[in-house]
Parts: structure tokens; C-alpha cells; sequence
């Protein structure tokens, strides 16, 4: 990732530790009260996902295709997603190092799962991973969760019969893929 847009992400608690109560790109978890106008908005059930394209603040930056902040009817802001632009297969390896050296500095050592090119720090409730796209394409994701999530998703279970990561799953492989 640019290094301006790492430095902003990183300063702002995209990794941050728990006790700061602090989310991702200065935004705190709970109750929403103010935002950057999103580029589109997706509500189902309990979850209002708000979406900002790579033009938008929030998603500003070199690498940065999109952010998505997902709001809780009960629990605010429990859940925020950072998809990069399509990278190559030369550039996606510094970038992916940089995010996940950053990760263990804060957090330790990763939980991984075999053959999805996926990190878990459970303690901080983030997420790296990479996605494979077009042939010679990868898209690093990153997702931080805010410690009512479990709520969310229970409630919106219960709506929808599905867990709200699937919510967020949908948004992402939907079409959502492509501007």
C-alpha cells in the first residue's frame, strides 16, 4: 500500500489496540452521528452499509478501491472494510507485508488459515486477507470489527436467516467487485 494511505490507515486504528475504543479511520464504534456523505448506501434488516469508492473521503489513496462502514440499527458502527484496488502480482506482496508486519507489532503473531491467504488477530478483531480477482490480479481486505459486532450479527440473523458477514460478503462479490 502507498505509504500515505498505510500511515492513514494505521494512525487513524485500523489496527488499533481494543481498549481504545477506537475504529478505523478516526471513527470510534457505537453510535454514528456524523460521516462523510457515502457513494452508495445498502440497508438490510438491522444493517446499513455505508460505501465510499476510491473518489470518496474515506477511500482516498493510491491503493484504496473502496471502504465500507457497516452501521447497526442498535450498535453503531461495528464494522469497517477495506478492499485495495486490483494489484499485481509483483506489488501485492510489499503491500501485504507492510499491513501484516504492522498487525504483529500491535497484536503478535496472526492465527492463519491454511490456504486462504488469511490472518486473523482475534485480540484486535482484524482481519487481513488476500482475494484473488482477474487472472494476475489480488485485492488485499482488510476488516476491523468493533466488540458489539456478535450483536449486530445475532440480531440480523434473526431477520434474514443469514449472519450480517455474509452482508458484508454479498457487498463485496456482488457485482461490487467491479466500479
Amino acid at each position: 500500500m502507498d505509504g500515505k494511505v498505510f500511515g492513514v490507515l494505521l494512525c487513524c486504528g485500523a489496527l488499533s489496540p481494543v481498549a481504545a475504543q477506537e475504529a478505523p479511520l478516526g471513527l470510534s464504534w457505537g453510535p454514528v452521528t456524523e460521516v462523510p456523505k457515502p457513494s452508495m448506501v445498502d440497508r438490510e434488516a438491522n444493517v446499513t452499509a455505508l460505501i465510499y469508492l476510491h473518489d470518496r473521503p474515506l477511500a482516498a489513496g493510491a491503493d484504496t478501491d473502496r471502504i465500507i462502514l457497516e452501521v447497526c440499527k442498535d450498535e453503531g458502527l461495528q464494522q469497517v472494510i477495506w478492499l485495495s484496488r486490483p494489484l499485481s502480482e509483483a506489488e501485492t506482496p510489499s503491500r501485504y507485508e507492510a499491513i501484516y508486519r504492522e498487525g504483529v507489532r500491535r497484536y503478535g503473531q496472526p492465527l492463519s488459515q491454511a490456504q486462504t491467504e488469511t490472518v486473523a488477530w482475534p485480540g484486535g478483531r482484524a482481519l487481513l486477507a488476500v482475494r484473488r480477482t482477474l487472472p494476475g490480479e489480488r485485492r488485499l481486505l482488510m476488516v476491523s470489527r468493533g466488540s458489539r459486532y456478535a450483536a449486530c450479527s445475532d440480531t440480523h440473523r434473526a431477520a434474514t436467516g443469514h449472519p450480517a458477514s455474509l452482508h458484508a460478503s454479498t457487498l463485496l462479490t456482488g457485482g461490487a467487485d467491479e466500479p
